[in-house]
């Protein structure tokens, strides 16, 4: 027998069993939603009082609530309970130089609010701190709620901050965010606990969470929109590197593109120049396409991916094909050194290739490369950083509010 038995917190207590109990029901209702008590009783292992003591319980808390009777069954209507959405509400920010979009998630993580607030021009015309809390108060008047009912921010930007310096590294174009004292700045202007992720790495997550690497613990995310970057899973834990820059594949020299010198003030590197959005129409004006887009490189690339992946023959389909090959070039030093599980095709001037530009680049990589990894396109298509973003921020507020051991 253990001699801590009945100590209160200590494993094995009642409290720590009943708290357990609830945080397993919390999570089966928000997987699968509304539950009767029977139900969350068989998928518990609880008995029938067990399992009412328990939603009582979370009931008093504020953690549940009764949405209404199952029907279409013999017998009684049975009752159904779900989260409380309400129980708490979290943020996130996706940052890039000419916006700043934001969003409020409930606990149960529909989105309630969303906005966008333009950033344009090299030198902001608010400061930093002004433009996010100006894009969160956007976001939370439109979910019809106050900042401090905010649980959790997490913040996505390009680069990573440095966590022996305090300042943003790898994104010398995103103007405004370098101050060493801006996460002073900012934690004093915010009133929830505030967190920063690379914007890929949230990416990765949220495919991780809801998309195509559900279930692998060993994969890569590869990004290209706006920038070429990657996220790297490993073990099922994003691994960030020392300075926070691991993923940041766009410096990385590669055959057939330059070196590129002093990659930190050209913000660039051989592999964003080989096969960075930016590269795209380019490429097309080499081979004779005369009817390139106008506009941001991110958006240019996306419209020729999806109008050469339409294409059977003809300079689109050359288009494809050596895009296909520019990107298994840098993807083949990256599985060779981390032998994934998988491989996540993700934004823009990937996803609009679909299965035809997956399968090249899988066939281009499997002649480069003696790693076999799967290649799948990315799932998450709407908001991809910020869906991270949020998710982040629930994790760790859903750990925090779920917990009544306390």
């Amino acid at each position: 027998m253990d001699p801590m038995a009945g100590t209160a917190g200590t494993p094995g207590t009642p409290r720590v069993l009943r708290a357990m109990n609830d945080r397993a029901a919390l999570d089966l209702l928000l997987e699968h939603g509304p539950l009767s008590r029977t139900r969350i009783g068989k998928l518990t292992g609880l008995s029938k009082p067990t399992a009412s003591q328990l939603l009582a319980r979370l009931e008093a808390a504020g953690l549940v609530r009764l949405t209404g009777t199952s029907e279409g069954r013999p017998g009684p209507n049975a009752q159904l309970y779900a989260v409380e959405p309400t129980a708490a509400h979290a943020a996130g920010l996706d940052v890039t130089p000419h916006r700043i979009r934001a969003a409020v998630a409930d606990i149960t993580g529909r989105t309630v609010g969303e906005y966008a607030l333009p950033t344009p021009g090299r030198r902001p015309a608010r400061s930093v701190v002004q433009q996010v809390t100006d894009a969160l108060d956007g976001a939370v008047k439109s979910a019809g709620l106050a900042r401090s009912d905010v649980h959790r921010l997490v913040i996505g930007t390009p680069g990573a901050f440095d966590p022996t310096t305090g300042r943003l590294r790898y994104a010398s174009h995103l103007p405004g965010w370098h101050s060493p004292a801006l996460l002073d700045e900012l934690a004093a202007a915010l009133p929830m606990p505030v967190e920063y992720e690379n914007d890929v790495n949230l990416v990765a997550l949220a495919e991780q969470r809801l998309g195509a690497a559900r279930g692998h613990a060993d994969f890569v995310l590869l990004w290209n929109e706006e920038g070429l970057g990657a996220a790297l899973v490993l073990g099922g834990r994003l691994h960030r590197g020392w300075t926070g820059g691991a993923g940041e594949v766009g410096f990385l020299p590669v055959p057939g593109a330059p070196l590129v010198r002093q990659v930190t003030k050209a913000n660039s590197g051989g592999y964003q120049e080989l096969a960075g959005s930016q590269a795209v129409p380019a490429l097309a004006r080499e081979l004779g396409i005369t009817d390139v887009p106008a506009g941001p490189h991110a958006e240019a690339a996306a419209a020729l991916v999806a109008r050469a992946a339409d294409h059977a023959s003809g300079p689109y389909q050359e288009l494809l094909r050596t895009y296909a090959t520019r990107l298994a070039t840098g993807l083949a030093s990256l599985v060779s050194v981390l032998d994934p599980e998988l491989v996540v095709l993700s934004g823009s001037a990937l996803t609009a290739g679909g299965e035809v530009l997956r399968g090249l680049v899988q066939a281009e990589l499997e002649e480069l490369a003696a790693a076999r990894p799967r290649l799948v396109v990315g799932d998450v298509r709407e908001h991809p950083v910020l869906r991270g973003a949020l998710e982040s921020a629930l994790a760790t507020t859903r750990d925090e509010v779920f917990d009544t051991s306390r």
